[in-house]
């Protein structure tokens, strides 16, 4: 978590000064959930994961090198330079590029999933996040359906931060609570505190175990704030201040160092020694990297990754 938040901060540091092309979108108070489900997943698993899931990537593997490579465009990143931000990932590995964050990844590891099916490969799960906004949509629909039908173990994975981007939930569905939704696919639903890293731990953990064990697609619901704009282009204004000091608005980063203290898991010497580690770290990789090459349009071959010596696994 601290490491994700700290990379995150690095990156909107960047694109301030004009370093990133593209956008910024951190996942700052959504860490919790987000590690939650990297943790939870095995090799062999399928994770889709979001513009907020940082925490997610790095708990299921991802590097901060891969990360920093694709952000700045080096050909050396799993992107080869062609593509920026949140769209990267190694598809042999089960860590799918994202496609889009409005439903569209959720069909996306059904697909995966039926290929382990249909190879009799058992005992994976795949897990897809998804944004509140992503509810409301076709592609949600559509999906959640089908994993439903054919029973498959997947695990979706809902940030309920309270705006799809500007939009309010009010205007977004009438029901009750998000996870209500759940019952109308025939599917088990789970709620949880964002905020809470143990809440999160606890609840995917046992999403994930269930869907492992043969019990069909779960669906999580964690409540949260972004404590950000969508994007680093975006002030957040629209964000009433009675509910940015609600629980909602808790930072869990803060909320998992205070228990830690309290427990006595470790001390403020530690916690500050974890900081500065991380903040070496990543600035250790970002002087790399702006040392690296850009990709030459005089030079490249624009072939798409899946072709010639851009397949997957080139060393």
């Amino acid at each position: 978590m601290l490491l994700a938040r700290l990379l995150d901060e690095k990156f909107a540091t960047l694109y301030r000064a004009g370093k990133i092309q593209g956008g910024v979108f951190l996942g700052r108070g959504q860490e919790a959930l987000s590690v939650s489900i990297g943790l939870a997943l095995h090799k062999g698993d399928v994770f889709a994961p979001l513009i907020r899931d940082a925490a997610g990537r790095l708990a299921f593997g991802e590097t901060v090198l891969d990360a920093v490579r694709t952000y700045l465009g080096s050909p050396l990143g799993p992107m080869r330079g062609r593509d920026g931000n949140v769209h990267r990932g190694k598809p042999r590995e089960g860590y799918l590029p994202m496609i889009s964050h409005l439903g569209a990844m959720v069909s996306v590891v059904n697909g995966a999933l039926l290929a382990h099916k249909f190879k009799k490969i058992s005992g994976t799960v795949g897990a897809a996040c998804l944004g509140d906004g992503a509810t409301s949509t076709g592609s949600f629909h559509e999906a959640l359906n089908q994993a439903a039908v054919e029973k498959l173990p997947l695990v979706l994975v809902v940030a309920n931060n309270q705006f799809a981007y500007s939009t309010p939930n009010a205007s977004q569905f009438a029901c009750a609570a998000l996870a209500d939704k759940a019952a109308g696919y025939g599917i088990a639903g789970h709620t949880v505190d964002g905020t809470d890293l143990s809440a999160c731990l606890e609840t995917v953990g046992k999403a994930v175990a269930d869907a492992r064990a043969g019990h069909g697609p779960q669906l999580i619901v964690a409540d949260l704030l972004r404590l950000c704009g969508h994007g680093e282009h975006d002030d957040a204004s629209y964000i009433p201040a009675a509910q940015k000091n609600s629980p909602q608005g808790r930072d869990c980063l803060k909320v998992a160092e205070e228990k830690i203290l309290r427990e006595q898991w470790a001390d403020k010497a530690v916690l500050e020694n974890w900081r500065a580690e991380a903040a070496r770290e990543i600035e250790t990789i970002v002087a790399q990297v702006q040392r690296e090459p850009a990709p030459d349009p005089y030079e490249e071959d624009w072939t798409a990754l899946s072709t010639k010596n851009f397949q997957e696994g080139l060393e």
